[in-house]
Parts: structure tokens; sequence; C-alpha cells
């Protein structure tokens, strides 16, 4: 194990993503992620890489669409306003079945709302991010360490299975700062058969593209697309569960909120109340599993999120509304403390739904 460096979230990703074989860097500006191109701009011409700030988001995420195409690894980062102006290039990535690494680093909205942190994404990045029928994986870390080892993964699985993968943080998880290992094996690279890497006359032409004029063609290509997404739910979920074994009330966060969670949950314990913490890491696959399994155990279960309540709506189809689900949140760039999420846990204690 290597020493561990004291790292912003930011800085997490971004040094993460160059030691698992990232060479190639396009983004523009937008607090709160911007340290991510900065540490790029600084690190890819050491190291033989590409960092170029494009004239805009738009501009950005075709830049990643043509690297991909070669099967080169390749990522861009924004925040919310930012990846909204990407949301054409996603679906395009996921037309032309290319993978790549994209991470939101959320703030509040809609609009241009403010550079405090948010959750109010989710919606955006799991039920597709922009037009057509596809998915991405979407990742939510909720520790700096998180940041970059779910970078690695990201890539690993954007490999695996030809999509993009995003990871799907916060304002304050980019930067806050924490002790952090990188210390990573990476796997070996995945063969890119289909990549457009010049024939040397030794193989038919690789065309990339996401425009399919036959309907019959695209159809077909649209459930190929989703066995493979069934395939991905099926074995890719990841979660942690928290002091479940024998809770009768269940609080439910990801990222940041799921930090604050914890902390309510351990003064709830102290006081005699049995309450744990379902963790979704990936929001994309949502893992169902967990939530089926709680529904036959807990009395309640409580989303805590910084939104309006957006997760909510996937508990509730996990449980099959089998168990009641409440909503303790905040919005707008606002944090719920500690003492907001034991309030919640004390109602659904005393047996009271709000």
């Amino acid at each position: 194990m290597s020493d561990k460096v004291l790292m912003k979230g930011n800085e997490a990703i971004a040094e993460a993503a160059i030691i698992a074989g990232c060479r190639h860097y396009f983004g523009y500006p937008i607090t709160p992620q911007t340290e991510i191109a900065a540490y790029m701009a600084k690190k890819m011409p050491k190291i033989g890489g590409t960092f170029l700030q494009a004239e805009s988001e738009i501009a950005a995420i075709n830049m990643v669409y043509g690297v991909s195409s070669t099967g080169k690894r390749v990522m861009t980062s924004s925040s919310s306003p930012g990846i909204s102006l990407k949301g054409e290039g996603l679906s395009y990535l996921a037309g032309a079945d290319l993978p790549a690494l994209v991470v939101n680093v959320q703030r509040g909205g809609p609009g241009l709302g403010g550079i405090q942190p948010s959750q109010s994404d989710y919606f955006q990045a799991t039920k597709g991010g922009a037009h057509g029928d596809f998915h991405m994986i979407v990742l939510a870390p909720s520790s700096v360490q998180e940041m970059a080892d779910l970078t690695v993964k990201g890539f690993d699985l954007a490999d695996k299975y030809r999509m993009t993968t995003m990871i799907l943080a916060d304002g304050t998880m980019g930067q806050m700062m924490e002790p952090v290992s990188l210390d990573y094996e990476i796997a070996a690279p995945v063969e890119k058969p289909w990549a457009t890497t010049g024939t040397k006359m030794e193989r038919k032409h690789n065309i990339v593209n996401s425009l399919f004029l036959a309907p019959d063609e695209l159809e077909k290509t649209n459930f190929e697309r989703y066995d493979r997404y069934k395939k991905i739910e099926e074995t890719e979920c990841m979660y942690e569960e928290y002091m479940m074994e024998d809770a009768e009330i269940c609080v439910t966060a990801f990222g940041i909120a799921a930090r604050v969670s914890k902390n309510a949950i351990n003064e709830a314990r102290k006081q005699g109340i049995k309450v744990g913490l379902i963790r979704p890491i990936t929001l994309w696959p949502f893992p169902t599993a967990p939530y089926k399994k709680a529904a036959g155990q807990v009395k309640e279960i409580i989303s805590v999120e910084l939104s309006m309540g957006q997760m909510i709506e996937d508990v509730k189809l996990a449980t099959e509304c089998k168990v009641p689900v409440t909503l303790c949140n905040r919005t707008g760039g606002m944090i719920p403390s500690p003492e907001q999420v034991l309030e919640a846990i004390k109602n659904a204690a005393k047996g009271g739904t709000k």
C-alpha cells in the first residue's frame, strides 16, 4: 500500500484518471470542478498527453467523441449547466457505442442557479442524459478516496461495455480535502477492434457513426444495446449497507448526504433507535436488491437528498411501495444537517410520517 497524500476531490479524480491511462482531456472551466481542468493543464503536457480548453462545452464533448473513436481513454468534466450543453454529444457517444468518462461535479439549479453543492442532476444522469433510448453508468462517490477509486473503475467499465461512465459528485466532494491512496493495479488495455486506428491494408474499414436511417436497423441496434444494459444491471450494481442487520428504520442517501446521514445514524443508535443506511454507489444501474430486502424488514425508509426528491422515485420503485418512503432534503445549494436527519429518524421511530 502506498503512502496517502492529501488531495482535493477534484484533484484526486484528475490524478486517478492519469494513472488509469487517460492521456486526453477536453473541457471548459466552470465552478465547482475547475480544479480538474487546472490539474490536467499542468500534468498532461509533462506526460505526453493532450490538454485542450475547448471553446465551449459542446466542442469539448465532441472532441471526446473523436478521440474515443480511435480507442484511446479520454475524459471531460463539467458542472450542471455545462453537462446540459454536452447532452447532444453524450447521446452521440451512446449512439456510436463509444466509451468515455464524464465527470459532473454538481451545483445548485435549475438555470445558472448557484455554485454551491447539489444533487439535483440525478434525473438527468440516471434517466439517460439526453435524447434517445440510452443509459450511462453513473457512479456516486462519498469520499475523496472514492472520487479516485471510482474514476479508475469508471474507465474500466466504460471500456468493458463500450459506453459512457459518469462520475456524479457534488461541489462538496470536489472541494473537500482528505488523505488518498493512489496505489492501483491497472488492468491491461481492452482490445478495441472497432477503433478507427488505420487499416494498414490488413482489415476492413471501421466506421464510427450514430446515424441509422433504416428504422429496422436502428431498432435492432437499440435492442442489442439494451441486452447489454440488462447484463450491467445484473452484474455491476454497487452499494454499501451500514448497520442494517437489525434496523427498523432505513436511511438512504448518496454522496455527501450519506456522510451526513451516518453521523445522524450514529447519534440515533446512541439514543436506542435501530436505524441503518443503504448507500447506492451505482446510481445507474440502481441497486434494487437491498431495498427489496429492507422493505420486508423496516417500517420506514428516509431518502436524504440535496434535491427536491429525485432518487426517492427509484427507492419507491425498488421497494414496490411496500413500505413508506419519506424525503429529508435541502436544495438550492444547501446541505441537510445531521440534526435535520436525526429529527427525521426520530419522527419515523415514533411511527409518524410527514
